[in-house]
């Protein structure tokens, strides 16, 4: 109700050209009051991201109805990646021609912090005799931790000097710490907690590359961008839309499955020499060329104003949606 409110306050004193979304719920609640050109940015299914955690249940069930009543109304509709759109295309019935992709943006300007990987160990309290892989992660399933401190037993003992260091928080620190100890692995795998957002880019620098090692729905994948924007080059998973960040620059970046075996394999051809890397500047500038605000602000205006132009009514009638 809150936010049927704000809409119909801002209706009143803007009358704006566009109403612009950023979460379906939000949007849902006000959806009758939008008799204008409406543009839905999609940054991931609301329902099946609830699925992974709580199962597919009643709530589950609402929240995929409320999506589509939502989705059917836009007009146009802005996603992060390729796989993004296919997933708004097959699973709620967007058609094509009414989605566009913009890929996630950093302050670019924060993350390149001019210093080298040692000043950044030093300012972080880091070691400065050890190759760092780095991973900033919420820690749940989906995540793909599980797989990468597996992956840690082969490299550490081919590689000893190197530390795996992971930056977040959520409900599996626990079992991961269990699982490090488990596989003797306390002197190779450490678990920071919450990285400040004033210490990230030091993070990101500090480290020799970093991991995304996603398993499911990884639309965009931020981090990866933001690894870049310091100069640090960073390893993905060949999920969703975390390939599309780092495909042009160096392919060898995509790490062939999610698997244990998987992530080995890569990793260790990266620390024996054999898989060349980027260097610090060639991902400064990539990052700048693909993921900086400018870029994706004028890419995003362009939509505005391409649905500025079109009826309010996207042919697409919204289902009745019951639930309050």
């Amino acid at each position: 109700w809150a936010a049927r409110r704000a809409v119909r306050r801002q209706l009143a004193q803007y009358d704006p050209d566009v109403v612009v979304s950023h979460f379906a719920l939000h949007a849902f609640a006000a959806l009758d009051l939008i008799d204008r050109p409406f543009v839905n940015h999609f940054h991931g299914p609301w329902a099946a991201e609830s699925g992974v955690t709580e199962g597919e249940g009643s709530a589950v069930r609402i929240k995929r109805r409320i999506e589509r009543t939502v989705y059917r109304k836009a007009c146009l509709h802005i996603v992060l990646s390729q796989a993004f759109g296919e997933i708004l295309h097959v699973h709620y019935g967007i058609p094509r021609n009414r989605i566009r992709v913009v890929p996630g943006a950093v302050d670019v300007e924060k993350f390149d912090t001019r210093l080298s990987s040692q000043e950044a160990r030093m300012r972080l309290g880091w070691p400065q005799d050890r190759r760092i892989v780095l991973a900033v992660r919420r820690l749940v399933r989906r995540m793909g931790l599980e797989n990468l401190v597996e992956a840690m037993r082969t490299v550490a003992l081919r590689h000893p000097d190197v530390l795996l260091m992971i930056g977040g928080r959520g409900p599996l620190e626990a079992e991961l710490r269990a699982r490090i100890a488990a596989l003797g692995l306390a002197d190779h795998v450490r678990l920071l907690g919450f990285i400040s957002d004033e210490d990230l880019p030091l993070a990101y620098r500090a480290a020799t590359l970093s991991v995304v090692p996603s398993i499911a729905l990884e639309g965009f994948g931020l981090i990866a961008a933001e690894s870049l924007a310091a100069g640090t080059p960073v390893l993905v998973t060949p999920v969703g839309g975390l390939p599309e960040v780092v495909r042009d620059l160096a392919r060898q970046l995509i790490i062939p499955g999610c698997t244990p075996a998987d992530i080995t394999e890569r990793l260790c051809e990266i620390l024996a020499g054999t898989c060349a890397l980027p260097d610090d500047d060639a991902c400064l500038k990539y990052a700048r060329r693909h993921f900086s605000w400018n870029a994706a602000m004028s890419k995003i205006m362009a939509i505005y104003d391409e649905a500025r132009k079109q009826p309010s009514d996207s042919g697409l009638h919204p289902v009745e949606c019951s639930a309050r």
